[in-house]
């Protein structure tokens, strides 16, 4: 692939929470033609999300919150279901960072987690690859009420629900978020609960 894109360079056009970088390369085509090429490429790190599910109520765990990107595109839509998430810190693991969101985002304090899945999710836009997770969960390991972090502006509503009303939410469209959909329907799939 590297023979097939030179003069590449960069931009930055904001550095702001995360950095947006114009990119521009000379791009050779499948019939030997070269042509410059332009992308917006933003950089934000990696993420992480996780669907916590318990075999014995048959239930899962989601978050709601209000997304601005989201409300901006569609007021209507502002509030998003997703799975807990969050980004990846440079110091920390995947693991290690679900972990803690985990506890900060649901109030759960969870110790072990399973890697189902790494993703691209825009990757005509994002740099960002989100590493996603499943872990049981019991009343047991509540420790408290979740919410997020308030210096970091999270407000975070913890959501326990049914897994087949979370995949029928997928249907309705209430859930539009990508890493969720693709760990409801691994649950699904691989008959979690």
């Amino acid at each position: 692939m590297s023979n097939k894109i030179k003069n590449i360079t960069h931009r930055v056009l904001s550095k702001a929470w995360a950095t947006l970088l114009e990119i521009n390369y000379d791009f050779q085509f499948k019939n030997g033609t070269w042509k410059r090429v332009s992308r917006e490429s933003y950089d934000r790190g990696h993420g992480c999300g996780i669907l916590l599910y318990n075999i014995d109520k048959g239930t899962v765990i989601l978050t709601k919150q209000f997304r601005m990107p989201i409300y901006h595109t569609n007021e209507e839509e502002g509030m998003s279901i997703e799975v807990c998430a969050g980004a990846i810190d440079k110091i920390e693991t995947p693991e290690s960072t679900i972990i803690r969101e985990v506890e900060e985002e649901v109030g759960y304090k969870i110790k072990e987690v399973k890697q189902v899945m790494e993703a691209y999710t825009s990757p005509g836009a994002l740099t960002e690859k989100m590493y996603l997770f499943v872990a049981r969960y019991s009343d047991a390991m509540k420790v408290n009420e979740g919410g997020g972090v308030f210096s970091e502006h999270e407000e975070i509503e913890v959501i326990e629900l049914p897994l087949s009303r979370a995949i029928q939410m997928v249907s309705t469209g209430e859930i539009k978020d990508a890493k969720t959909i693709m760990l409801l329907q691994y649950a699904q799939i691989n008959n979690l609960v």
